[in-house]
């Protein structure tokens, strides 16, 4: 049967591939109100943990979400550090109230934590494994991410970035051809015309994608 004639897998299977509980689609397998994953988008794991393990310092009391858009391909060992792992930065960093026995008192409000806000993650991104994403940082579509990179800053959509912390190494199409990926946005079409579109969609082909969309 050719692409053309099959929509793709199911997006709502928590396992794609037949015998393999590794590779699993996010969105069918989160549990958290304050993570938010689109379609096919999947994690492929070292040892079988769910992508929720590997969002740490993830406490609802302080609001901030994971966005991941969807066709993304995430790494095993890939962490989100979100919020809850901020310290107060006046004073002494050490998070005294946490160890109870008269310094329960002493717990910090959210105003005097370095609150970075949603942590974001745009659609057809590749992050390698291994990768560290610090709070609040914003990674545009079509973005690379190198393995065992550090996050701290927002990426620019189809930019390549790696490193500790990570830096740009290059942008993957002129400026021209980025606004017309963005404009295109075929992660957005319904399965079967992504399914018509497949070899122009790996191949890069933008000028057949713009004659289709």
């Amino acid at each position: 049967m050719s692409a053309k004639n099959f929509p793709g897998p199911n997006p709502q299977t928590p396992f794609p591939l037949e015998g393999n509980k590794n590779v699993q689609f996010i969105k069918p397998t989160t549990t958290r109100k304050n993570v938010s994953v689109g379609d096919y988008s999947y994690y492929d794991s070292k040892h079988g943990e769910s992508f929720e393990e590997q969002v740490l310092y993830h406490y609802e009391v302080i609001g901030d979400k994971l966005i991941i858009g969807k066709f993304c391909s995430i790494g095993p060992g890939t962490t989100f550090i979100m919020n809850g792992a901020n310290h107060q930065m006046d004073g002494s960093t050490y998070p005294f109230h946490l160890f109870g026995s008269g310094w329960k008192m002493h717990v910090p409000s959210l105003d005097d934590l370095p609150i970075k806000g949603d942590t974001e993650v745009g659609n057809d991104v590749w992050i390698g494994r291994d990768v560290t994403i610090m709070p609040g940082v914003k990674i545009g579509d079509g973005a690379i991410i190198a393995a065992q990179s550090v996050v701290t800053k927002n990426v620019a959509p189809y930019t390549v970035v790696g490193g500790n912390p990570a830096k740009i190494i290059k942008k993957r199409y002129s400026d021209k051809v980025i606004e017309e990926w963005l404009t295109i946005k075929w992660w957005d079409w319904d399965s079967k015309k992504i399914s018509e579109n497949i070899e122009f969609i790996i191949g890069g082909h933008i000028d057949k994608l713009k004659m289709n969309n």
